[in-house]
C-alpha cells in the first residue's frame, strides 16, 4: 500500500502498477502511440525514484537534469544491477555501492512534473526505465510535459526514446526534492 499526498491509500501490486504506462511507452516506441495519452498515463502512474543522500536520484545530460524513475521494482532492480556491474568493471562508481540496498520514493508522475521539477532551478525532465534500452522513455522539459514557466523551447517533441549516456561521465548522482513525507521504501 502507498499513500498519496492527500493521505489516500492505494494498492500497488507487484509489477502491475506500471503496466498501462509500459503499454503506452511500447506504443510510442513502435510509432503508433498517442504522445498526449502517454503523458497522461505518466501523470497518473506511480513512479519509483531511487534515493541518494536524502534526495531523488538525478543525472545530467545534454544540459538537462533528469530525474531517474522506474515503472516497477523489477525495472529499478535492473538499473541497480547495471550500476553495480559497471562499478565492478572499472571501479569508477562510489565506494560501497555494490551490493547495497536501494531505497526509493514512490511518487505520482504528476507530482514529479508539476511540483518537483519546478523547484530544481534548471531545465529538468523525467527519464523512465533507463536500464531498459527497448523500454525506456524520456520526458524532456518542454511545454505540455512540464509547466510552461520551467519549459525550454522545443522542436515539437513530446517524448523521446533517446537514452544514451543518461548519467554524467563520472556516474555520479545529484539530489533533488525531499522525501520527508514518508514515501521512501527499501529495495533489496
Amino acid at each position: 500500500m502507498t499513500e498519496d499526498r492527500d493521505g489516500r491509500t492505494a494498492a500497488v501490486t507487484g509489477g502491475r502498477a506500471g503496466t498501462a504506462l509500459l503499454e503506452r511507452i511500447a506504443d510510442q516506441r513502435a510509432g503508433v502511440g498517442d504522445p498526449h495519452a502517454l503523458i497522461g498515463e505518466l501523470r497518473r502512474s506511480l513512479v519509483l525514484v531511487p534515493l541518494d543522500g536524502g534526495g531523488l536520484w538525478t543525472a545530467r545530460f545534454g544540459g538537462v537534469r533528469w530525474i531517474c524513475g522506474f515503472t516497477d521494482e523489477e525495472a529499478l532492480a535492473r538499473f541497480a544491477a547495471a550500476r553495480e556491474e559497471g562499478e565492478g568493471a572499472d571501479g569508477a562508481g562510489r565506494a560501497g555501492q555494490a551490493g547495497r540496498s536501494w531505497e526509493f520514493a514512490e511518487l505520482r508522475g504528476a507530482r514529479l512534473l508539476d511540483e518537483i521539477i519546478p523547484t530544481l532551478d534548471e531545465p529538468a525532465g523525467v527519464a523512465l526505465n533507463i536500464a531498459d534500452p527497448d523500454g525506456s522513455m524520456m520526458f524532456p522539459p518542454v511545454a505540455g510535459i512540464v509547466p510552461e514557466a520551467v519549459a525550454v523551447p522545443s522542436a515539437g517533441h513530446v517524448a523521446s526514446t533517446d537514452t544514451t549516456d543518461t548519467t554524467d561521465n563520472a556516474g555520479s548522482t545529484d539530489n533533488a526534492g525531499s522525501t520527508d513525507d514518508g514515501t521512501g521504501r527499501e529495495l533489496r
